[in-house]
C-alpha cells in the first residue's frame, strides 16, 4: 500500500436497529428491551462520516434567516380543492400546499386504489406525478381505465415505477408536478444507505427528503405506508413525526365499508372520519353513513338499540347487537365485536350488580353493525339496553336511541356535544331519546325529538323496553 492509500476511506461499523421502534444496539439481541418485539433487530453498516473531508449541510431551504414573529404573514393559504368530499373532510378542508401526508392500512384495504381515484381527480387540474414501487405501469393504467370507465385517464396523471430516490427527486425537477403520490415509502431507497428498502434508516430517511422537497418546493406530497400485524404503521414512530397529517384506511375486509380516519393533522381538526363503501369503480363516498348502517336494520327484533357516537365533528347512528345465551362451559363467555372488551364487561357487571341482572351464567356477545369501532364512552347505555333486550326477549323502542356513560354506581353521566348527537337523530326520523338527566346548564336540546332523562341505568331500561318487570336492583337517588 503506497502512502495516503486509504486516508479519505470512511471506517464502518456494524450496529443493530430495531425495525419497530429504531432503538440501536451494538450487538444483536432476540427481544428489543425498548417495545418489546421479538426478533425485530436487524443489522447495519454504517459508516463514519467523520473522517470524510466535507459533508453537505442539510436543511429545509439553502439559507435561513432568523426575523421577528411580527414580521411573518399570518395569512393562511389557499387549500387546493380536492373533488373527494369525504377525503377533503378528513384533511380539514382541502389539500395544504406543501404537506406531506402519511396514509396507513391494512393491505388490500384499498390504499392504492383511493390514492389512484385521488390522482385522476385532482389531475383534471393539477399535474399529478404517481411514483409506484410495488406495481408496474400497465397495472396502474389498466386500475385506472377500471376506476374512472374512460380508455385515456387525464394527460396530466404521470405515471413512473421507480424506487431509487435520487431518480425519483430528477423526475420530478424534470416533470414539475403539484402533486407527487409515492407507493409506498417501504419500497424507496436511498443508494448512500447500506441498508434496505423498508429499513428503518431508509424509511426516516427517505421520508425526511420527501418532507424537504415539499416545504422547499410547495408540492403536496402523499406517501402510502404499510402497516404491522398490530395495526400501527410499520417502521419507527419518527415516521409519523415527520409527516404533517396521518391518515388511517380502516375498515373489515369482509364488510364494503371503509373509514378514513385522521390521526394527526397539522392543519385540520383530529379524529374525523370519512367513510367510503367499495363498489367495482372504486371506492364510493357515503354522504350519509348513519342511514347506509341503518339500511338493513331489523325494527322491533329483541337485542337491538341504536347508539349515536361522535367520530370526530361527525355524529352517527350505529347498531348495536346483543345476545345471551345460557352457558355450556364453566365460564360464562364475554365476546365484543366493534367495542372495548373491557368496556364490555364493566357495563355485564353493572347490570348484574345494580341492575339485578342475572348474567353470570350467560354468554354475552355485542357486535357493532358495519364493521364500526365504537371506542367512546357515550354507547354504553346502548350496549347495555342490547343486552338486557336480548335477557328479556322484550325489543327496545324502535324510534328512540340511547346515549349515555355508565358509571359503577349504576349512574349515567353526560357525553359531549349532545346537542349535534340529537340533531342527527331527529334528522333520520327518531322520535325519542334517552339520555342523562343534566344537572349543568348547557346548550339547549333541538326541537322534533323527544327527551326522557333519567339518572340511573334501571330508569333508563325502564324507558327503553317499556316493561314493568325489569329486575329491581339498587337504582341511585
Amino acid at each position: 500500500m503506497g502512502e495516503g492509500d486509504g486516508i479519505d476511506m470512511p471506517k464502518t461499523q456494524t450496529r443493530y436497529v430495531c425495525q419497530q421502534c429504531g432503538r440501536v444496539a451494538a450487538s444483536y439481541m432476540g427481544k428489543c428491551p425498548q417495545c418489546g418485539s421479538f426478533n425485530s433487530l436487524v443489522e447495519e453498516v454504517v459508516h463514519d462520516e467523520s473522517s470524510q473531508k466535507t459533508k453537505a449541510v442539510r436543511g429545509l431551504t439553502g439559507r435561513s434567516v432568523p426575523r421577528p414573529i411580527g414580521d411573518v404573514s399570518a395569512d393562511a393559504e389557499d387549500r387546493i380543492h380536492l373533488p373527494i368530499g369525504e377525503f377533503a373532510r378528513v384533511l380539514g378542508g382541502g389539500i395544504v400546499p406543501g404537506s406531506i401526508v402519511l396514509v396507513g392500512g391494512d393491505p388490500g384495504i384499498g390504499k392504492s386504489t383511493l390514492m389512484l381515484q385521488m390522482a385522476m381527480e385532482m389531475a383534471g387540474h393539477k399535474r399529478v406525478l404517481y411514483v409506484s414501487g410495488e406495481e408496474s405501469e400497465r397495472q396502474i393504467k389498466m386500475r385506472a381505465v377500471r376506476l374512472s370507465g374512460q380508455k385515456d385517464p387525464p394527460k396530466n396523471l404521470l405515471l413512473v415505477t421507480e424506487t431509487n430516490l435520487e431518480v425519483i427527486l430528477n423526475h420530478i425537477n424534470e416533470t414539475k408536478p403539484e402533486l407527487l403520490i409515492v407507493d409506498s415509502i417501504q419500497t424507496v431507497y436511498l443508494s448512500d444507505l447500506d441498508s434496505s428498502a423498508g429499513s428503518v434508516s431508509q424509511v426516516r430517511e427517505c421520508s425526511s427528503q420527501l418532507r424537504e422537497l415539499a416545504k422547499t418546493s410547495g408540492i403536496s406530497v402523499f406517501v402510502i405506508g404499510h402497516v404491522t400485524k398490530e395495526g400501527a404503521i410499520a417502521g419507527p414512530r419518527v415516521l409519523e413525526h415527520i409527516v404533517d397529517t396521518v391518515l388511517y384506511l380502516e375498515g373489515d375486509r369482509f364488510q364494503a365499508y371503509r373509514l378514513l380516519r385522521s390521526v394527526k393533522n397539522r392543519f385540520g381538526a383530529t379524529s374525523e372520519v370519512g367513510v367510503f363503501e367499495m363498489h367495482e369503480s372504486g371506492l364510493v363516498e357515503v354522504t350519509n353513513p348513519s342511514e347506509a348502517f341503518l339500511a338493513e336494520r331489523m325494527v322491533n327484533a329483541a337485542g337491538s338499540s341504536i347508539a349515536v357516537t361522535m367520530e370526530g365533528t361527525r355524529p352517527i347512528l350505529v347498531e348495536i347487537q346483543g345476545l345471551t345465551s345460557p352457558t355450556q362451559f364453566g365460564n360464562a363467555r364475554r365476546t365484543a365485536n366493534g367495542v372495548d372488551f373491557n368496556r364490555l364487561l364493566l357495563i355485564a357487571a353493572v347490570l348484574m350488580r345494580r341492575a339485578g341482572f342475572k348474567l353470570g351464567e350467560q354468554d354475552i356477545f355485542v357486535n357493532v353493525v358495519g364493521g364500526l369501532q365504537i371506542d367512546e364512552p357515550a354507547a354504553d347505555l346502548a350496549i347495555a339496553a342490547a343486552i338486557a333486550s336480548s335477557w328479556k326477549d322484550v325489543p327496545v323502542r324502535a324510534d328512540a336511541v340511547l346515549i349515555g356513560e355508565i358509571g359503577l354506581a349504576g349512574e349515567l353521566r353526560m357525553p359531549g356535544q349532545m346537542p349535534a348527537r340529537l340533531k342527527e337523530a331527529a334528522k333520520l326520523g327518531f322520535k325519542t331519546a334517552i339520555v342523562p338527566k343534566a344537572l349543568r346548564k348547557a346548550e339547549g336540546y333541538p326541537k322534533g325529538i323527544e327527551i326522557i332523562e333519567v339518572r340511573s341505568v334501571h330508569e333508563a331500561l325502564n324507558a327503553a323496553l317499556q316493561t314493568p318487570d325489569l329486575p329491581r336492583g339498587r337504582p341511585i337517588a
